[in-house]
Protein backbone atom coordinates (compact mmCIF):
# COMPACT_ATOMS: atom_id res chain seq x y z
CA UNK A 1 0.00 0.00 0.00
CA UNK A 2 2.97 2.53 0.65
CA UNK A 3 4.27 3.60 -2.68
CA UNK A 4 7.86 3.35 -3.32
CA UNK A 5 10.62 5.61 -1.24
CA UNK A 6 7.41 7.34 -0.05
CA UNK A 7 8.52 6.47 4.38
CA UNK A 8 8.48 9.20 7.06
CA UNK A 9 8.25 9.22 10.88
CA UNK A 10 4.70 8.85 12.21
CA UNK A 11 3.69 9.82 15.68
CA UNK A 12 0.55 7.92 16.56
CA UNK A 13 -0.97 9.14 19.89
CA UNK A 14 -3.82 6.93 21.14
CA UNK A 15 -4.70 5.92 25.11
CA UNK A 16 -6.19 2.10 24.22
CA UNK A 17 -2.91 0.32 24.06
CA UNK A 18 -4.62 -2.00 22.04
CA UNK A 19 -5.14 0.49 19.14
CA UNK A 20 -1.24 1.99 19.70
CA UNK A 21 -0.21 -1.70 18.81
CA UNK A 22 -2.15 -2.26 15.54
CA UNK A 23 -1.44 0.93 14.28
CA UNK A 24 2.35 0.92 14.95
CA UNK A 25 2.46 -2.52 13.87
CA UNK A 26 0.28 -1.21 10.48
CA UNK A 27 2.60 1.51 10.07
CA UNK A 28 6.07 0.00 10.90
CA UNK A 29 5.15 -2.76 8.31
CA UNK A 30 5.33 -0.91 5.67
CA UNK A 31 8.43 0.60 6.14
CA UNK A 32 7.50 4.22 8.33
CA UNK A 33 9.57 4.62 11.22
CA UNK A 34 6.59 5.08 14.41
CA UNK A 35 6.58 6.46 17.44
CA UNK A 36 4.00 5.81 20.16
CA UNK A 37 2.82 7.91 22.87
CA UNK A 38 -0.07 6.91 25.04
CA UNK A 39 -0.73 10.54 26.77
CA UNK A 40 -1.06 14.07 25.36
CA UNK A 41 1.94 14.87 27.49
CA UNK A 42 4.06 12.14 26.48
CA UNK A 43 3.11 12.83 22.94
CA UNK A 44 4.06 16.58 23.26
CA UNK A 45 7.64 15.40 24.33
CA UNK A 46 7.97 12.97 21.86
CA UNK A 47 7.51 15.47 19.26
CA UNK A 48 10.25 18.10 20.68
CA UNK A 49 13.09 15.61 20.17
CA UNK A 50 12.20 13.58 17.27
CA UNK A 51 10.11 16.26 14.67
CA UNK A 52 7.60 13.72 13.22
CA UNK A 53 6.76 14.16 9.01
CA UNK A 54 2.62 13.23 10.45
CA UNK A 55 1.07 13.17 13.61
CA UNK A 56 -1.97 10.19 14.06
CA UNK A 57 -4.18 11.33 16.79
CA UNK A 58 -6.70 10.24 18.85
CA UNK A 59 -8.69 13.92 19.80
CA UNK A 60 -10.58 12.43 22.89
CA UNK A 61 -8.32 11.45 25.49
CA UNK A 62 -7.96 11.69 29.13
CA UNK A 63 -5.82 14.77 30.68
CA UNK A 64 -4.45 16.41 27.39
CA UNK A 65 -6.93 16.02 24.91
CA UNK A 66 -6.18 15.78 21.35
CA UNK A 67 -7.37 19.45 21.18
CA UNK A 68 -5.37 20.72 23.98
CA UNK A 69 -1.90 19.00 22.38
CA UNK A 70 -2.71 20.60 19.25
CA UNK A 71 -2.62 23.73 20.63
CA UNK A 72 0.61 23.33 22.60
CA UNK A 73 2.43 21.60 19.48
CA UNK A 74 1.73 24.92 17.57
CA UNK A 75 3.16 26.89 20.02
CA UNK A 76 6.65 25.35 18.29
CA UNK A 77 7.96 26.59 15.32
CA UNK A 78 9.02 23.24 13.81
CA UNK A 79 6.02 21.81 14.42
CA UNK A 80 3.81 24.30 12.67
CA UNK A 81 3.60 22.55 9.31
CA UNK A 82 3.62 18.51 10.72
CA UNK A 83 0.28 17.26 9.07
CA UNK A 84 -2.21 15.80 11.69
CA UNK A 85 -4.98 12.89 11.12
CA UNK A 86 -6.79 12.54 13.42
CA UNK A 87 -8.43 9.19 14.98
CA UNK A 88 -11.89 9.26 16.19
CA UNK A 89 -15.09 7.33 17.67
CA UNK A 90 -17.29 10.06 17.49
CA UNK A 91 -19.70 10.72 14.96
CA UNK A 92 -20.59 14.05 16.10
CA UNK A 93 -20.40 16.82 13.02
CA UNK A 94 -19.43 19.62 15.80
CA UNK A 95 -16.33 17.15 16.99
CA UNK A 96 -15.02 16.91 13.54
CA UNK A 97 -15.52 20.77 12.86
CA UNK A 98 -13.83 21.26 15.90
CA UNK A 99 -10.55 19.07 14.65
CA UNK A 100 -10.27 20.62 11.49
CA UNK A 101 -10.52 24.21 13.17
CA UNK A 102 -7.68 23.29 15.34
CA UNK A 103 -5.77 22.13 12.39
CA UNK A 104 -6.32 18.82 11.57
CA UNK A 105 -6.29 17.72 7.88
CA UNK A 106 -8.19 15.03 7.98
CA UNK A 107 -9.48 12.00 9.98
CA UNK A 108 -10.42 8.64 10.42
CA UNK A 109 -13.49 6.90 12.22
CA UNK A 110 -12.82 3.86 13.85
CA UNK A 111 -13.33 1.32 13.83
CA UNK A 112 -11.36 2.12 10.06
CA UNK A 113 -9.74 -0.46 7.77
CA UNK A 114 -6.61 -1.18 6.97
CA UNK A 115 -6.66 0.19 3.73
CA UNK A 116 -8.60 3.53 3.96
CA UNK A 117 -5.55 4.79 6.86
CA UNK A 118 -2.73 3.62 4.81
CA UNK A 119 -4.59 5.45 2.42
CA UNK A 120 -4.69 8.59 4.23
CA UNK A 121 -1.62 8.06 5.31
CA UNK A 122 -0.17 7.96 2.42
CA UNK A 123 -1.80 11.29 0.93
CA UNK A 124 -0.77 13.51 3.30
CA UNK A 125 2.70 11.86 4.06
CA UNK A 126 3.37 12.48 0.83
CA UNK A 127 2.00 16.14 0.19
CA UNK A 128 4.20 16.42 3.43
CA UNK A 129 7.57 15.26 1.93
CA UNK A 130 7.08 17.00 -1.48
CA UNK A 131 6.50 20.40 0.69
CA UNK A 132 9.76 19.83 2.79
CA UNK A 133 11.27 19.36 -0.54
CA UNK A 134 10.60 22.01 -2.13
CA UNK A 135 11.25 24.24 0.39
CA UNK A 136 15.08 22.60 0.72
CA UNK A 137 14.92 23.32 -3.29
CA UNK A 138 14.00 26.98 -2.73
CA UNK A 139 16.64 27.45 0.37
CA UNK A 140 19.68 26.49 -1.69
CA UNK A 141 18.80 28.13 -4.97
CA UNK A 142 18.66 31.06 -2.34
CA UNK A 143 22.05 30.30 -0.79
CA UNK A 144 23.88 29.60 -4.77
CA UNK A 145 22.08 33.12 -5.62
CA UNK A 146 24.05 34.79 -2.88
CA UNK A 147 26.85 32.97 -3.31
CA UNK A 148 27.07 33.96 -6.92
CA UNK A 149 26.31 37.61 -6.40
CA UNK A 150 28.87 38.29 -3.68
CA UNK A 151 31.60 36.34 -5.94
CA UNK A 152 30.36 38.23 -9.04
CA UNK A 153 31.00 41.61 -6.75
CA UNK A 154 34.78 42.13 -5.82
CA UNK A 155 35.65 41.49 -9.82
CA UNK A 156 32.99 43.80 -10.93
CA UNK A 157 34.08 46.15 -8.28
CA UNK A 158 37.76 46.27 -9.78
CA UNK A 159 35.97 46.57 -13.48
CA UNK A 160 34.44 49.61 -12.34
CA UNK A 161 37.29 51.38 -10.10
CA UNK A 162 39.90 50.61 -13.22
CA UNK A 163 37.32 51.98 -15.84
CA UNK A 164 36.30 55.23 -14.32
CA UNK A 165 40.04 55.96 -13.63
CA UNK A 166 40.66 55.25 -17.04
CA UNK A 167 37.35 57.14 -18.25
CA UNK A 168 38.72 60.65 -15.86
CA UNK A 169 41.70 60.18 -17.25
CA UNK A 170 43.23 60.33 -13.59
CA UNK A 171 45.67 57.78 -14.38
CA UNK A 172 49.08 58.30 -15.62
CA UNK A 173 49.40 56.89 -19.20
CA UNK A 174 51.92 55.00 -17.66
CA UNK A 175 49.35 52.81 -15.68
CA UNK A 176 46.84 52.68 -18.43
CA UNK A 177 48.04 49.23 -19.33
CA UNK A 178 48.40 47.98 -16.28
CA UNK A 179 44.42 49.04 -15.37
CA UNK A 180 43.46 47.55 -18.87
CA UNK A 181 44.94 44.33 -17.72
CA UNK A 182 42.86 44.58 -14.65
CA UNK A 183 39.50 45.00 -16.25
CA UNK A 184 40.40 42.04 -18.49
CA UNK A 185 41.54 40.08 -15.95
CA UNK A 186 38.51 40.43 -13.59
CA UNK A 187 35.95 40.12 -16.56
CA UNK A 188 37.14 37.11 -17.07
CA UNK A 189 36.77 35.86 -13.41
CA UNK A 190 33.53 36.95 -12.92
CA UNK A 191 32.76 34.81 -16.19
CA UNK A 192 35.32 31.73 -14.84
CA UNK A 193 32.51 31.61 -11.82
CA UNK A 194 29.57 31.66 -13.66
CA UNK A 195 31.01 28.96 -15.75
CA UNK A 196 31.84 26.77 -12.32
CA UNK A 197 28.50 27.89 -10.69
CA UNK A 198 26.75 26.45 -13.89
CA UNK A 199 28.96 23.51 -14.38
CA UNK A 200 29.04 22.48 -10.84
CA UNK A 201 26.77 19.04 -10.42
CA UNK A 202 26.43 16.40 -8.07
CA UNK A 203 28.33 13.99 -10.05
CA UNK A 204 30.93 16.66 -10.87
CA UNK A 205 31.45 17.56 -7.49
CA UNK A 206 32.38 13.78 -6.74
CA UNK A 207 34.45 13.55 -9.55
CA UNK A 208 36.51 17.04 -8.05
CA UNK A 209 40.22 16.45 -7.40
CA UNK A 210 40.72 15.32 -4.27
CA UNK A 211 44.84 17.06 -4.02
CA UNK A 212 43.78 19.87 -5.48
CA UNK A 213 46.30 23.04 -3.88
CA UNK A 214 47.33 26.08 -4.67
CA UNK A 215 50.85 28.01 -4.39
CA UNK A 216 50.61 30.98 -1.17
CA UNK A 217 53.46 33.35 -2.78
CA UNK A 218 51.60 32.63 -6.05
CA UNK A 219 48.09 33.52 -4.78
CA UNK A 220 49.83 36.40 -2.83
CA UNK A 221 50.97 38.14 -6.40
CA UNK A 222 47.56 38.12 -8.17
CA UNK A 223 46.69 39.69 -5.21
CA UNK A 224 49.10 42.25 -5.23
CA UNK A 225 48.45 42.85 -8.80
CA UNK A 226 44.64 42.91 -8.49
CA UNK A 227 44.04 45.48 -5.48
CA UNK A 228 47.35 47.39 -5.19
CA UNK A 229 46.08 50.42 -7.47
CA UNK A 230 42.98 50.33 -5.81
CA UNK A 231 45.01 50.72 -2.33
CA UNK A 232 47.21 53.04 -3.56
CA UNK A 233 44.02 55.41 -4.19
CA UNK A 234 43.25 54.90 -0.98
CA UNK A 235 46.51 56.09 0.24
CA UNK A 236 47.22 52.81 1.68
CA UNK A 237 50.65 51.13 1.60
CA UNK A 238 51.01 47.35 0.99
CA UNK A 239 53.27 45.29 3.17
CA UNK A 240 54.18 41.90 2.52
CA UNK A 241 55.79 39.76 5.04
CA UNK A 242 56.55 35.90 2.92
CA UNK A 243 59.06 33.18 3.92
CA UNK A 244 61.22 31.04 1.22
CA UNK A 245 59.14 29.36 -0.06
CA UNK A 246 55.83 30.33 0.57
CA UNK A 247 54.48 26.66 0.68
CA UNK A 248 51.52 25.20 -0.84
CA UNK A 249 47.73 24.55 0.76
CA UNK A 250 45.04 21.98 0.06
CA UNK A 251 42.76 23.98 -1.42
CA UNK A 252 41.56 25.33 -4.76
CA UNK A 253 43.32 28.14 -5.74
CA UNK A 254 39.96 30.02 -7.17
CA UNK A 255 38.15 28.96 -4.37
CA UNK A 256 41.36 30.45 -1.73
CA UNK A 257 41.36 33.64 -4.24
CA UNK A 258 37.82 34.50 -3.45
CA UNK A 259 38.31 34.49 0.34
CA UNK A 260 41.21 36.51 0.12
CA UNK A 261 39.77 39.27 -1.69
CA UNK A 262 37.15 39.20 0.92
CA UNK A 263 38.92 40.33 3.41
CA UNK A 264 41.86 42.38 1.08
CA UNK A 265 38.30 44.23 -0.08
CA UNK A 266 36.83 44.70 3.46
CA UNK A 267 40.32 46.42 4.42
CA UNK A 268 40.03 48.67 1.96
CA UNK A 269 36.28 49.58 2.85
CA UNK A 270 36.47 49.72 6.55
CA UNK A 271 40.46 50.13 7.42
CA UNK A 272 41.80 53.13 4.49
CA UNK A 273 42.31 55.12 7.54
CA UNK A 274 44.94 53.33 9.29
CA UNK A 275 47.01 53.99 5.91
CA UNK A 276 48.31 50.41 5.62
CA UNK A 277 47.70 46.56 4.56
CA UNK A 278 49.94 43.51 5.15
CA UNK A 279 49.72 40.14 4.03
CA UNK A 280 51.52 37.70 5.66
CA UNK A 281 52.73 33.90 5.10
CA UNK A 282 53.51 31.98 7.95
CA UNK A 283 53.56 28.63 9.11
CA UNK A 284 51.38 27.16 12.47
CA UNK A 285 50.93 23.74 13.96
CA UNK A 286 53.07 21.13 12.04
CA UNK A 287 51.29 20.24 8.75
CA UNK A 288 49.23 23.49 8.69
CA UNK A 289 50.14 27.15 7.12
CA UNK A 290 48.28 30.00 7.71
CA UNK A 291 47.32 33.73 5.28
CA UNK A 292 47.17 36.70 7.19
CA UNK A 293 45.57 39.93 5.99
CA UNK A 294 46.15 42.74 8.66
CA UNK A 295 45.42 46.01 8.65
CA UNK A 296 45.57 49.80 11.16
CA UNK A 297 41.61 50.09 10.67
CA UNK A 298 39.13 50.88 13.67
CA UNK A 299 39.08 46.95 14.54
CA UNK A 300 36.17 45.47 15.64
CA UNK A 301 34.81 46.02 19.34
CA UNK A 302 34.94 43.05 21.33
CA UNK A 303 30.77 42.99 22.11
CA UNK A 304 30.74 42.50 18.26
CA UNK A 305 33.11 39.99 17.34
CA UNK A 306 30.68 37.27 18.04
CA UNK A 307 28.38 38.80 15.35
CA UNK A 308 31.05 38.71 12.63
CA UNK A 309 31.44 35.83 10.94
CA UNK A 310 27.20 35.85 10.94
CA UNK A 311 24.81 35.85 7.56
CA UNK A 312 23.61 39.52 6.79
CA UNK A 313 25.17 41.01 9.68
CA UNK A 314 26.85 44.29 8.27
CA UNK A 315 29.57 45.95 11.54
CA UNK A 316 30.48 49.19 10.28
CA UNK A 317 29.41 51.75 11.75
CA UNK A 318 29.67 53.85 8.37
CA UNK A 319 28.55 51.13 5.84
CA UNK A 320 28.08 52.64 2.32
CA UNK A 321 25.49 49.95 1.37
CA UNK A 322 27.23 47.75 -0.86
CA UNK A 323 27.73 45.09 1.95
CA UNK A 324 25.47 42.23 1.66
CA UNK A 325 26.45 41.15 5.35
CA UNK A 326 27.20 37.58 3.57
CA UNK A 327 31.47 37.88 2.88
CA UNK A 328 32.62 36.55 6.15
CA UNK A 329 29.60 34.38 6.83
CA UNK A 330 30.14 32.49 3.26
CA UNK A 331 34.43 32.92 3.62
CA UNK A 332 34.51 31.11 6.48
CA UNK A 333 32.59 27.90 5.56
CA UNK A 334 34.21 27.97 2.52
CA UNK A 335 37.84 27.48 4.83
CA UNK A 336 35.74 25.08 6.79
CA UNK A 337 34.69 23.00 3.96
CA UNK A 338 38.22 22.92 3.12
CA UNK A 339 39.31 21.45 6.65
CA UNK A 340 40.37 24.62 7.57
CA UNK A 341 39.48 27.46 10.18
CA UNK A 342 38.92 31.29 9.38
CA UNK A 343 38.75 33.71 12.35
CA UNK A 344 39.49 36.83 13.79
CA UNK A 345 41.96 38.67 16.13
CA UNK A 346 42.84 42.22 17.67
CA UNK A 347 45.83 43.37 15.80
CA UNK A 348 48.58 44.43 18.34
CA UNK A 349 48.99 47.90 18.55
CA UNK A 350 45.64 48.70 16.78
CA UNK A 351 43.93 47.15 13.63
CA UNK A 352 42.74 43.57 12.83
CA UNK A 353 43.77 40.62 11.51
CA UNK A 354 41.98 37.65 9.99
CA UNK A 355 43.89 34.26 9.90
CA UNK A 356 42.87 31.58 7.20
CA UNK A 357 44.82 28.32 8.26
CA UNK A 358 44.49 25.33 5.94
CA UNK A 359 46.52 22.02 5.80
CA UNK A 360 49.48 21.53 4.16
CA UNK A 361 49.26 20.16 0.62
CA UNK A 362 50.86 16.99 0.17
CA UNK A 363 54.08 17.03 -1.97
CA UNK A 364 52.30 14.97 -4.45
CA UNK A 365 50.40 17.75 -5.21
Amino acid sequence: MTQPGLTGRILVVDDQPANLRVVSALLSRQGHEVLGAATGAEALRLALEHTPDLLLLDMLMPGMDGFALLAELRRHPPLHDVPVVFLTAAHDRDVVLRAFDAGAVDYVTKPFTPEELLARVNSHLGLKLARDRLERVAREREALVNLVAHDLKNPLTSVLFASELLLQGQCRPERVPRYLQVIHESAQDALGYIRRYLETQKAAAAQAPAQASVCLRELHDWLVRRYEPQLESRGMRLQSLLPEPAGRVAIDGLVLRQVAENLVTNALKYAAGGGELTLEVRASAPGWRQLRVLDRGPGIPPQRQRELFRPFVRLAEHDDGTSSGLGLALARQIIANAGGQLWYEDREGGGAQFVIELPEAPASA
